[in-house]
């Protein structure tokens, strides 16, 4: 008897899910600063580099570039947070990322209808394959991407990022990831940089303060991130934060 493929986890989409992906391609005659960069050769002919920086704008230095507005949720968004400070992709090595970067180009010339979206929509699958291969490429310290790269620990923390409300147990999460308890709990704790349980409450205080921003109730919200009530959500958040959720909800209504 064959066993089947190995499951597949999605390192990305939960973030997605959480917190949107917004992309703004700038006119040649834009002079706002930016933060994705498509790199022409010398004749302005074909792209052959992409360039990201996920947490600050720079001023577009070159003229044979294209460039682009990204926000990904900026720094409430742990895996922004975690990318290095810049991302270069050689065009000439990655044929994936080169048809798209070609795509993009041919609309940005042809300005056909629609094109402006069509363009925007392309920004946004850029911005997906870097993200992607920024994971695969992992990271030298600990933390988010370090965890999101190794070939056992990712599993579990996909699961407990698209299932933050459930109650995992430690067990569980040992079983996802193919690995014995406590094997897991110290490569998780060494190469993630904190322990499964606190990791997972802060992902739940992380998606909480989205959810309070985009104008949930406490109780809605602790019910969403896997809290057991209202105050216990509202006492984890003061610690985390410093504030209370309703302050944040009174911010953004």
């Amino acid at each position: 008897m064959t066993s089947g493929p190995p499951v597949k986890f999605d390192r990305l989409t939960a973030f997605l899910k959480s917190f949107e992906l917004r992309t703004t391609v700038l006119p040649a005659s834009e002079t706002r600063p930016a933060n994705l960069y498509i790199e022409m050769d010398e004749d302005a002919d074909t792209a052959r580099r992409v360039v990201f920086h996920p947490r600050e704008t720079l001023r577009q230095s070159r003229y044979d570039t294209i460039a682009a507005l990204v926000d990904f949720g900026g720094a409430a968004n742990p895996l922004i947070s975690s990318l290095p400070e810049e991302l270069v992709f050689e065009l000439e090595n990655d044929p994936a990322l080169s048809g798209i970067a070609s795509l993009f180009l041919a609309e940005a010339r042809e300005r056909r209808c629609g094109g402006n979206t069509v363009m925007d929509r392309l920004c946004e699958v850029i911005v997906v394959m870097a993200m992607r291969r920024a994971i695969d490429a992992g990271a030298v310290g600990r933390g988010l991407l370090a965890g999101l790269a190794h070939p056992s620990l990712h599993r579990a923390m996909s699961a407990l990022h698209a299932e933050p409300a459930k109650p995992w147990r430690i067990e569980e999460l040992a079983s996802v990831a193919g690995m014995s308890r406590s094997h897991f709990m110290a490569q998780f704790s060494a190469i993630v940089g904190a322990t499964p349980s606190n990791y997972l409450n802060a992902w739940r205080l992380t998606l909480g303060h989205r959810q309070m921003a985009l104008g949930r109730s406490v109780k809605q919200t602790a019910q969403c991130v896997g809290f057991g009530s209202a105050s216990a959500f509202s006492r984890a958040f003061s610690r985390a934060y410093g504030y209370s959720p309703v302050e944040v909800s009174a911010k953004t209504g």
